[in-house]
């Protein structure tokens, strides 16, 4: 749909996890793109479906792109087209860009698309084998109202678009009552206390450790014989059980806070993410960043002790060359949209300590090249080259033998595609998926020459943890 952007800058400040719970947490299809608990800089955005909002999905095996109404009263048919989500998106953003928009000045999202790529679109971007997901391989949810609350202002802004079916009346409408419910809103919440067990069996691993460690000797061949550089193996955990999606991203993100975590909730199916793997950022002066992690330590409850892993993790061979290598492939990917020489490393193997791991995060910037859209950088970079490995097409293949599977939505990215030509998409790690049949966690790690079985298999374990926690369930 197009139309003009109208907004409306609202007095005082509401906590995002106290308006969520009070506004959107029985909705079918509601979002919640959160810059983190007593964050002091960033943008969080929520919202939910209206009545004239679609939820496009995809499918790779089918090749088909699928458009519905997101409104729970619409009997409308589906519309199925054949084509790829990105050809879909490409389509969706010119028309927006020929129509009667009127961007918000803070540069940000203006309204567009919030959901998940779904790793198995690899298949499409890069030429790897094809899995059938049991869950969408993209699923999108068009939005045209949200609340923007901006953590580093202070300030909560109410945004929505009028069209033809949505006239500057109705608008005007959903900001008054959208003042009135935040006026019966408390300004805080009370914190997440952890979730009682629902599981209804132990978690299942996709491959047990003996499996896993035959598999990192599998990887070690490879790398000798020249096939990868490295190799980005990974797991899945499966869980029966039954948890609510808004209590249950309460408790993870009271203890694996992040600054691009999420909550989506769509029909059936909710991705809760603490992510703190920033894939692609798009703004307006088309300027383009990516942030891969690789390289990991444990944190321990003893400064001097954590201080020390800390340091052993900066000046880790294995884990520097494992960051390294990403940068380079990421180097390489945006090389291929990018204004010629304005591809730059402006950060190089920072350590950032979160929680429970500290970390080894690059950061690359480039401009896009005229003619190049955002949904064109998406593709040509998906998925993200630090869940995949080096070079990125024989790692994908060789992982693909392995690991004899979907990984699903995670590994691939979530966040919003907005009608002005800008994104902000994290990874999907420290990330639970649920539906109806009960939680799916999943988890990995980087396989380069100097790896260690049992080191890596520690890793993919301290990843989990927090995941199994937040769901009630003991790691293993």
């Amino acid at each position: 749909m197009t139309g003009t952007v109208q907004s409306k800058l609202l007095a005082g400040w509401w906590d995002p996890a106290a308006v969520f719970a009070a506004l959107y947490s029985t909705d079918r299809y509601a979002f919640w793109l959160d810059a983190g608990p007593d964050a002091h800089t960033g943008v969080s955005y929520l919202g939910a479906a209206s009545p004239t909002s679609r939820i496009v999905t995809a499918s790779v095996t089918e090749g088909t792109v699928t458009s519905k109404s997101a409104h729970t009263t619409d009997a409308a048919p589906p519309e199925i087209t054949r084509e790829t989500v990105f050809e879909f998106l490409r389509r969706d953003l010119a028309v927006h860009a020929d129509g009667d928009e009127n961007p918000s000045p803070h540069g940000g999202f203006d309204l567009g698309w919030v959901g998940w790529l779904g790793y198995e679109l690899g298949a499409q971007t890069v030429g790897t084998p094809v899995h059938e997901s049991r869950y969408p391989d993209a699923a999108l949810l068009e939005i045209d109202r949200m609340i923007r609350f901006d953590h580093g202002d202070r300030t909560v802004t109410l945004v929505a678009r009028t069209s033809a079916t949505e006239p500057c009346a109705a608008v005007a409408d959903w900001f008054n009552q959208m003042v009135a419910a935040l006026g019966a809103t408390p300004n805080s919440r009370e914190p997440a206390q952890a979730a009682p067990a629902r599981a209804s069996a132990a978690p299942l691993w996709r491959h047990h450790p003996a499996d896993y460690a035959a598999h990192i000797e599998t990887c070690l061949a490879a790398i000798r014989n020249g096939d990868a550089y490295q190799l980005c193996l990974t797991n899945e955990i499966s869980v029966a059980g039954r948890w609510h999606p808004v209590d249950t991203y309460g408790v993870l993100r009271a203890g694996s806070p992040s600054h691009h975590g999420g909550l989506l909730r769509f029909d059936d199916v909710a991705l809760l993410s603490a992510s703190p793997e920033q894939f692609l950022h798009v703004n307006r002066d088309r300027r383009i960043r990516t942030k891969p992690i690789k390289g990991t330590r444990a944190r321990s409850n003893e400064p001097g002790e954590d201080d020390r892993l800390k340091l052993e993790l900066a000046n880790s061979d294995k884990e520097r060359a494992e960051n390294l290598m990403i940068v380079d492939l990421m180097r390489n990917d945006l090389g291929r949209i990018a204004k010629l020489g304005t591809v730059e490393v402006r950060a190089l193997l920072a350590v950032e300590s979160y929680p429970h791991v500290h970390q080894l995060v690059s950061t690359i910037e480039a401009h896009l090249s005229p003619g190049v859209t955002v949904i064109d950088a998406i593709e040509a970079c998906f998925p993200a080259g630090s869940m995949t490995g080096a070079p990125k097409q024989s790692a994908m293949t060789i992982l693909d033998a392995l690991e004899r599977g979907p990984r699903g939505i995670y590994s691939g990215a979530f966040g919003y595609i907005g009608h002005g030509g800008v994104a902000d998409l994290a990874i999907v790690i420290r990330s639970i998926v649920l539906d109806s049949t009960g939680a799916s966690i999943g988890t990995g790690g980087g396989i380069t020459a100097l790896s260690d079985a049992a080191d890596e298999i520690e890793e993919t374990r301290i990843k989990a943890a927090a995941l199994l926690a937040a769901l009630g369930v003991a790691a293993p």
